[in-house]
């Protein structure tokens, strides 16, 4: 493999407040011959996530920092172009936590093939993959949504919350979303099926939500925190359930985020409020990847992503996301 190249994207500094290009550094070097039981992955979609912030942060998390002068990983979807395990052949897709690089030689337990018979391959990285299956166990197991409930989802035209919505809608419930544009809202209800959808940027928030939400809210799926999230809580029914998925209004905050006080509220209602990471339901990924695909193949799940061509890009992609630049899933295509 020596006459191939390798570009990679190295974690040189870490971001006070929103990341720029000067925490990152590209690099080059040629490709390593893998060992016994290794494969070299080809990359032709990378992922780019809100959590991923997270971990440029040394601060203690579910999950460990990326290191400083190392190559930083996320999902990505790659070809084999070279095996040395009797498990996967060249030209097998496959899917892992690999780095983000033109090329990584990994054993090969650290990937899963993938097949494009069942979804294209940027599908597994967003309703087959990370993003589907955050929005099936949050929803499902802490949301619980029932027939007729109201189910609020803010973030709702980014991948986990525009699943998050049809799957209440595949529930029975009553499916209001938050987003930032009219274009977005206006996708939310005419092409996924929400019955309403809140501008938080032009709208009124909280007369806004309580004309889309005039029964109150069962169950609010957060994915943004900050003063939308205030908001909603004071609509909360009694029993509501409460899926903390993310907090991306404050992801880049220098100060205290501070906000209204909502013990009260939760206590006042019975309400549960729980976090979740997908790693706690790692031992039932089958069971979801299964239902999951069930309803894209009977045609009850719609997704949409957001592609930037091009490795160069892969930090413009990433820093997009905290502007809201995307419509479901962010992707890189690599090649």
């Amino acid at each position: 493999m020596s006459q191939l190249m390798n570009k990679s994207i190295v974690f040189v500094s870490r971001p006070v407040g929103l990341p720029s290009m000067d925490n990152f550094e590209f690099r080059e070097a040629p490709v390593q011959a893998p060992a016994e039981g290794q494969v070299v992955v080809r990359s032709i979609y990378l992922s780019v996530d809100p959590y991923m912030r997270g971990r440029m942060s040394d601060a203690k998390s579910y999950v460990e920092p990326y290191r400083l002068n190392e190559v930083i990983s996320g999902g990505i979807v790659g070809e084999i172009v070279e095996s040395k395990s009797d498990q996967f052949k060249p030209g097998d897709k496959v899917i892992g936590m690999l780095g983000w690089q033109l090329y990584n030689v990994v054993d090969a337990k650290l990937v899963r093939k993938v097949d494009e018979s069942i979804a294209p391959l940027s599908a597994y990285l967003s309703v087959l993959g990370l993003t589907g299956l955050t929005a099936y166990f949050g929803l499902l197991d802490i949301g619980q949504p029932k027939a007729g409930e109201t189910v609020v989802v803010s973030g709702a035209a980014g991948a986990v919350g525009m699943l998050v919505g049809q799957i209440a809608k595949i529930k029975g419930a009553r499916a209001v979303g938050i987003a930032g544009t009219d274009e977005k809202c206006a996708y939310l209800v005419n092409e996924l099926g929400f019955d309403a959808a809140v501008n938080y940027k032009t709208a009124d928030l909280d007369k806004a939500l309580a004309e889309a939400c005039p029964n109150g809210v069962d169950v609010y799926f957060d994915n943004v925190g900050g003063p939308v999230s205030d908001a909603v809580m004071n609509l909360l029914n009694d029993y509501a359930r409460i899926p903390l998925c993310g907090a991306i209004s404050s992801y880049n905050t220098t100060d205290a985020d501070v906000g209204p006080r909502i013990q009260t509220k939760i206590i006042k209602t019975r309400s549960l409020m729980k976090g979740f990471v997908l790693g706690d339901y790692a031992s039932r990924q089958q069971e979801g990847m299964v239902e999951l695909g069930k309803w894209l193949s009977e045609g009850k799940l719609k997704y949409e992503e957001t592609v930037i061509e091009g490795f160069d890009h892969v930090i413009d992609a990433f820093l997009k996301l905290f502007e809201g630049a995307n419509l479901g899933k962010m992707l890189v295509k690599v090649g």
